[in-house]
């Protein structure tokens, strides 16, 4: 399989000033848009993960269930949904952090992982790793461990990808982007 960063950068669509002004919001639809980059995304993490010595599959709400369920399905692990404050039914954990943008809580099912468990995380994107920091902290409350933390992209400058790191989790991506770039 041969992966091209550069095609996969330039399926993802630069939306300036959203959220907010002064924010490069980097959309990944249109990835989804094409069988071939999807393929490609999929096929280069499932090549990554196919025998690494994991359990579960975690994904975050909501572009993170995109990756998620599609490598679940791809590795034969279970999925484990990490959803935003009051979106799940049943007993939960919760986890504050903060966002680019503000406060927010992440939740699981308390039921979702045990002890000795592993587990790889996804979302779209890492910033400043809030998210995947929150799930991180769940995953652990449940007596789990974190085999990695992988995103299609890395905002590198955000430092999401350094604070994981400094936790002892490793980060992945297939590309990443300058704050600048457009």
């Amino acid at each position: 399989m041969v992966f091209d960063s550069f095609d996969i950068k330039s399926l993802i669509r630069p939306v300036i000033d959203f959220p907010k002004p002064g924010v490069i919001f980097r959309d990944i639809t249109p990835l989804f848009q094409s069988p071939k980059a999807m393929r490609l995304v999929m096929d280069s993490f499932a090549h990554r993960y196919v025998e690494a010595d994991f359990t579960h599959i975690g994904a975050m709400d909501a572009r993170g269930f995109l990756i998620g369920s599609v490598l679940a399905y791809q590795l034969n692990k279970p999925l484990v949904l990490f959803r935003k404050q009051g979106k799940l039914p049943a007993d939960v954990l919760a986890e504050g952090y903060a966002t680019e943008y503000g406060e927010a809580f992440l939740e699981v099912h308390a039921d979702s992982l045990c002890e000795g468990d592993s587990v790889v995380m996804f979302d779209d994107l890492i910033a400043t790793g809030g998210t995947l920091i929150a799930a991180a902290n769940l995953i652990r409350r449940m007596g789990a461990r974190v085999h990695e933390a992988a995103a299609i992209i890395d905002l590198p400058e955000l430092g999401g990808s350094q604070r994981l790191e400094d936790m002892g989790i490793p980060a992945f991506c297939l590309t990443q982007f300058a704050l600048t770039d457009k």
